[in-house]
């Protein structure tokens, strides 16, 4: 089994790609911002930057034209929340770095050194015309489950965007759990530890003399003061609507905490207050019926009538295979649309629904000036489609990642094209070139 899933390291490592200097023409553009779709626009991207998009953009002499034939051309989908790069097979542990449920650090953390840009899952939903993540641990052994990162999924060994870009937690029935069995336990182990975090950075002796078990560790004091300032957004897993107010509330103690609430099942029935704390939240759309007491409100009108109060919605691919299938964002964002179509529902129109996989899980993550939408300085992620990208049938047909040409090819397309029309009595071919 194990030989079935590896591939030699020749026809894996590809040499890396030079940025390109390219002009994509003749394209229905898709900024990402949530504006309407330009028929006929141009975007120009040199030294792996977006320069110029739009209607009426000049080409620069010498480069690169790209005739898009009036298809879309999009920037990259940015999931909103995966373990990308964490796992291979899930059921396999040597394969499997999501969680670190032995460890005595906790919000210390940091999953960047685990991250495998090599992994087959990468060039699967880079395929899928994702092009940038927002990558978070599962768990840990305490309440807080560690350091995220933004990571970009360009056929190459340099994967981290941003490294310790956020940090998650879990409230709800999951918090509970870690912090020893209920709610007001999940809630007071919290507000101990940011509480020891503050300490420390006031009068770093204080951690001095603590072993194995105090209640958090240096490492996890200092990620903890980045949190406490604001420095690092925190990242809440929550979907009860009584918990979320709960979450809401400890801005009041901790007030330059950078709040993003994951999951949010139940945020429809609180989006005012949503709305009022301009806290962003990432959603799936496809969690529309509960799965526990904590999602009893779950409805697939919950995206639309969030967005509809002026909650900034993000929607993520998560509980539902976000390291391998982050490219469903484009149909989980295509089903909003649809929903605008049915009497009763709530969803999201076609620009809204677009921005919430490029440009709002950008800004949920205070990347917005730099990836998640084609505006000029942004990263040269592009993606051309078959078709329109809400579709669940479009695929791409070119992506750009920092304005490098990536390849659609992944390992399932060599197996299939390996052994499409096998020997009878041949055993399988050695992998090499």
């Amino acid at each position: 089994m194990i030989r079935s899933l590896l591939l030699s390291a020749a026809a894996l490592v590809a040499l890396p790609a030079a940025a390109q200097d390219v002009a994509i023409v003749n394209a229905k553009l898709v900024i990402g911002d949530g504006s309407a779709p330009i028929e006929g626009g141009t975007v120009v991207v040199r030294g792996g930057k977006i320069v110029a998009s739009g209607a009426g953009v000049a080409v620069p002499a010498g480069i690169e034209r790209v005739d898009a034939q009036g298809k879309y051309v999009t920037p990259g989908i940015v999931a909103a929340f995966s373990r990308v790069g964490l796992t291979e097979v899930d059921a396999v542990s040597g394969t499997n770095d999501r969680s670190a449920t032995r460890s005595r650090f906790s919000a210390g953390l940091d999953i960047a050194p685990a991250l495998n840009p090599m992994g087959s899952p990468v060039a699967v939903n880079r395929a899928s015309g994702v092009t940038r993540a927002i990558v978070a641990p599962q768990s840990s052994s305490n309440l807080f489950a560690g350091q995220g990162a933004v990571v970009d999924l360009a056929d190459d060994m340099e994967m981290v965007t941003k490294p310790r870009a956020l940090q998650y937690v879990a409230f709800g029935e999951d918090g509970s759990a870690k912090a020893g069995g209920s709610r007001a336990a999940t809630f007071l182990l919290f507000r101990e530890q940011l509480l020891a975090a503050r300490s420390y950075a006031r009068n770093p002796a204080t951690l001095a003399e603590w072993g194995n078990d105090a209640m958090i560790q240096r490492a996890d004091a200092d990620a903890l003061v980045r949190v406490i300032d604001g420095t690092t957004p925190l990242f809440v897993r929550v979907d009860r609507a009584a918990d979320i107010v709960n979450v809401l509330k400890l801005k009041g103690e901790f007030p330059a905490l950078k709040l993003v609430l994951v999951g949010v099942t139940e945020g429809w029935l609180v989006a005012r207050e949503l709305a009022a704390a301009k806290v962003p939240v990432l959603v799936s759309p496809l969690t529309d019926l509960p799965s526990s007491f904590e999602q009893l409100g779950a409805t697939q009108s919950n995206a639309g009538r969030l967005k509809a109060a002026g909650v900034d919605v993000a929607v993520g691919v998560f509980d539902d295979d976000d390291a391998h299938k982050m490219g469903y964002a484009t149909q989980y964002a295509g089903n909003l649309v649809g929903l605008t179509r049915l009497p009763g529902a709530s969803g999201l129109s076609w620009d809204q629904a677009f921005a919430s996989i490029s440009s709002a899980p950008a800004r949920a993550v205070g990347m917005e000036g730099s990836i998640g939408s084609l505006r000029p300085g942004r990263a040269g992620d592009v993606v051309i489609w078959d078709n329109d990208p809400l579709e669940l049938g479009s695929r791409p047909t070119a992506i750009w990642i920092d304005g490098k040409a990536q390849s659609l090819t992944t390992r399932q397309d060599r197996l299939r094209n390996r052994y499409r029309t096998p020997q009878e009595g041949a055993l399988p071919k050695a992998y090499d070139r």
